[in-house]
């Protein structure tokens, strides 16, 4: 199942598609970024180790680089390393296994951008080299960054931030990526596994009872408090709506 591409084309300073190099020593899951990342209209190359992510990034000159860490040859720390000490900025987006504190810290210590844990959904990925991008300056939207609005929630889909009337809300990488589906389905009913197939697609092999927990952290984040958005259909699932 796949949602509506509603974000603005993501452009280089001369006008052409951004590109970006994938780095992942298993093929299916370069193989599913890279369809991701085309379907954005972005250039995209794929590399398999340490060694051709180097060549790779020398003659492709990628706007944003996603890296895994774990790798047989070079690791990602060490490519990534590497580029730096080559004078090439490009900004990184981290994909790992691991979701200690430490390797988080490490990565991004290293001189890495963001990161994203294993199972991660394609959307998030996405999203979040937008992000990076925009940030870094190396590619601008065509129009203005897309608002997702509910009541008085809103969720920015470019630079990951929430409000609700007019509070900043820190969400996790996976509360966001819920948070979007739901408002992205607005008055409708979207069940657990709906929910899982969305936000944690990519080889997820848990329970529904992980969608109540998250639907719990959410409501203390964007709820408590205030009169409730996100509302629970008996038997059926879960839908995000504006007060009456």
């Amino acid at each position: 199942m796949s949602t509506p591409h509603s974000s603005p084309a993501l452009l280089r300073a001369d006008g052409t598609p951004v590109r970006i190099l994938v780095v992942d020593d298993e093929q299916m899951l370069t193989d599913l970024l890279s369809m991701a990342l085309k379907m954005e209209g972005w250039q995209v190359r794929t590399a398999g180790n340490g060694f051709e992510a180097l060549q790779a990034a020398k003659e492709f000159k990628p706007d944003a680089l996603v890296l895994d860490i774990m790798m047989p040859d070079l690791d990602g720390m060490t490519v990534l390393q590497r580029l730096r000490q080559a004078g090439d900025d490009v900004p990184v987006l981290f994909l790992t296994a691991k979701d200690a504190v430490s390797d988080r810290v490490a990565g991004l210590t290293a001189g890495g951008d963001d990161y994203v844990t294993k199972p991660f959904s394609l959307e998030e990925v996405v999203a979040r080299l937008r992000a990076l991008m925009r940030r870094s300056g190396t590619a601008h939207a065509a129009e203005d960054a897309p608002i997702l609005r509910v009541g008085d929630l809103t969720l920015n889909e470019d630079s990951h931030e929430v409000e609700r009337d007019g509070t900043e809300i820190e969400l996790t990488a996976t509360e966001f990526e819920l948070l979007r589906f739901l408002m992205r389905n607005e008055r409708r009913v979207v069940s657990k596994a709906q929910i899982l197939d969305r936000v944690w697609s990519y080889d997820f092999g848990g329970r529904s009872s992980v969608v109540e927990l998250y639907i719990s952290y959410l409501r203390k984040k964007i709820d408590a408090g205030r009169e409730p958005l996100i509302h629970t259909v008996r038997g059926v699932g879960y839908m995000i709506k504006a007060p009456q």
